[in-house]
């Protein structure tokens, strides 16, 4: 069976809700805080409470923040293929909820950041594998191992690219690099417009469509709006499903994780993108990045 892959970095959320974001040089009073495993983490376990296989190959540190992470995996049969870096701990993101469900992000870097293109084909793809990557880890000094170990990716890997929004801010070379092997694109609205410079969201699939080439696949979320799967010249809106949203934070992590979970265990794209909406919806309504739900209270919400 086809795996679901990560290579980005898994950091630790520190979730601190506050009214209202201080000013400039001003304070606020967190009303609670809570300590999550973050980053690649949400994706993979939202994939894993789907029922795929799913296996991290970033670099995760020794110290609370590395445990935390390896725990938070373990919990959900998450593997790791690479061993923890001894010389220092994973890194930590503070967020900083408000009660709209709006969220700050503040990041310390750790040793998630200690990679090479041999550590991340610790991973070993073979051909039907989904590879998910970030945009988050083209920055330096983590872009060229990532850039190195992606073109030595068999043919037959899809290859995922969730661009988070720096993205669109790379230079074109770098850009260009991770497009000539992306077969799929998964991201928000803002995401996919900052890249194509288009307004009209239902202009950008087809855009996003000829960067990459005619063979991908191209999945827009907008929010409460659900989402839009494009490929093979076919444009197909996917309806959210109404709720209220508690937390955002890691929604569209579970799409992604139980969109590529989904493909992974045979669904077409479309059930697929289905799946994932009422996934992150009943995420949303839950606090904490690790909200996604199981596959069987995906069904239930369907039922």
């Amino acid at each position: 069976m086809p795996r679901v892959l990560h290579t980005a970095q898994a950091l630790v959320d520190i979730v601190l809700e506050i009214d209202e974001l201080p000013p400039r040089g001003g304070n606020a009073n967190a009303q609670s805080e809570q300590w999550y495993a973050g980053g690649a983490v949400t994706t993979l376990v939202a994939a894993a409470r789907t029922g795929a296989e799913s296996v991290h190959g970033g670099a995760h540190g020794t110290g609370i923040h590395g445990d935390r992470i390896r725990e938070a995996l373990a919990a959900d049969g998450v593997r790791l293929s690479d061993r923890p870096r001894q010389e220092a701990d994973t890194g930590y993101c503070t967020v900083l909820l408000e009660p709209s469900a709006e969220r700050t992000f503040l990041t310390v870097y750790g040793a998630e950041r200690d990679v090479t293109a041999a550590s991340f084909a610790t991973l070993a793809p073979q051909p039907g594998d989904l590879l998910c990557l970030s945009g988050y880890s083209l920055f330096e000094p983590t872009r060229e191992p990532l850039l190195e170990f992606l073109e030595s990716v068999p043919e037959g890997v899809e290859v995922v690219l969730d661009p988070g929004a720096p993205f669109a801010t790379f230079p074109r070379e770098v850009q260009e690099r991770v497009l000539a092997r992306t077969t799929v694109w998964t991201s928000n609205a803002d995401e996919a417009r900052a890249l194509t410079g288009l307004e009209a969201l239902e202009d950008t699939p087809e855009a996003l469509r000829r960067r990459i080439g005619a063979h991908a696949v191209v999945i827009v979320r907008d929010g409460e709006r659900g989402c839009t799967v494009f490929h093979h010249g076919r444009g197909t809106e996917i309806p959210a499903f109404p709720v209220t949203a508690v937390d955002t934070n890691g929604a569209g992590d579970t799409h992604t994780g139980v969109l590529l979970a989904e493909r992974a265990l045979g669904a077409d794209w479309e059930s697929a993108a289905t799946r994932a909406n009422a996934a992150a919806s009943i995420a949303v309504t839950r606090k904490g990045p690790q909200s996604s739900p199981t596959r069987a209270e995906v069904d239930a919400f369907l039922a």
